[in-house]
C-alpha cells in the first residue's frame, strides 16, 4: 500500500475531526467520501483498505467498470445522471446525489419497481446554490416542489440536499453557498415536516468551511489521492 496514500486519507480525516470539534459538532456525525474519479481500481482498494469505505464517482460508466476490481465499499454518484444511465447506476450506486428533476426521479422508481422490488434508494436533492447556468441542480426556488413530488415516489428516500458552490480561489468564497443550502434544507424540513439528515457539501479546497456550515457529508478526491491521473 502507498504509505503516501494512507498519509493523505489520515490527514483529511484529521483535518474534518479538527473542524467538527471546532463547531461543537460530534466528527463521528460526519462521513468522509473519497472520490475516486480517474483513479485506477488497484488504487482505489488501497484506499478502501486505508479506510476510505465510501467512495464517489462522477460517471457512471467509469463505476461500473472499475467496481468489480475494487474492495468492498459504499459508492455514491455526485455527478449528473442522464436518464439513459439510469439503470447502470442502480446497478453500480448504494446513494444517489444529484436528483435535480422529476424525470430522473420516475426513472429510478420505475426501474426499481420493475428489477429491485425490494430496495428502497437513499438520495439526495442537488440544488443550483449559485444559480450558475452551465451546472445541474434544481433552483433553491424549485426545491421544495421537487422534494414533494419525489416524496410521493415510495422507493426513493430522500435523504438530504447536495450542492457545488461556485468555485473561487478563497474556500471562503464558498461558506455563504454552504450556509443557504444549509437555511434551505431546514426550510424544507419545517415546511414539510420531511426529515432531512444529509448535507453533501465540500470538497479538497473548502471541505472544512463544509463542517463549520454543518456537512454531513464531504467529498475530497485531490486531497487524498494527489493531482488528477496522478
Amino acid at each position: 500500500m502507498s504509505a503516501n496514500l494512507a498519509g493523505r486519507l489520515a490527514s483529511v480525516q484529521g483535518r474534518i475531526a479538527v473542524a467538527a470539534e471546532a463547531a461543537g459538532r460530534d466528527p463521528r456525525g460526519i462521513t468522509l467520501i473519497s472520490v475516486s474519479k480517474t483513479q485506477p481500481a488497484e488504487i482505489v482498494s488501497e484506499a478502501v483498505a486505508a479506510g476510505a469505505h465510501d467512495l464517489g464517482e462522477n460517471r457512471v460508466q467509469e463505476a461500473q467498470a472499475k467496481k468489480p476490481g475494487v474492495r468492498r465499499a459504499r459508492w455514491h454518484l455526485i455527478g449528473p445522471l442522464q436518464r439513459n444511465k439510469a439503470r447502470a447506476a442502480l446497478e453500480v450506486f448504494d446513494v444517489i446525489h444529484t436528483i435535480d428533476r422529476l424525470e430522473i426521479a420516475n426513472r429510478l422508481q420505475f426501474l426499481l419497481e420493475q428489477h429491485w422490488p425490494d430496495r428502497v434508494l437513499d438520495v439526495l436533492l442537488e440544488v443550483n446554490v449559485g444559480d450558475e447556468p452551465q451546472k445541474a441542480g434544481v433552483s433553491s426556488a424549485d426545491a421544495l416542489e421537487l422534494l414533494e413530488e419525489a416524496r410521493a415516489l415510495d422507493r426513493l428516500a430522500v435523504r438530504g440536499l447536495m450542492a457545488i458552490p461556485p468555485f473561487a480561489n478563497d474556500p471562503e468564497a464558498s461558506r455563504p453557498h454552504f450556509r443557504s443550502l444549509c437555511e434551505l434544507r431546514d426550510r424544507m424540513e419545517n415546511e414539510t415536516g420531511h426529515p432531512l439528515p444529509e448535507l453533501s457539501m465540500g470538497m479538497s479546497h473548502d471541505f472544512e468551511i463544509a463542517v463549520a456550515e454543518g456537512a454531513t457529508l464531504v467529498r475530497v478526491g485531490t486531497a487524498i489521492f494527489g493531482a488528477r491521473g496522478g
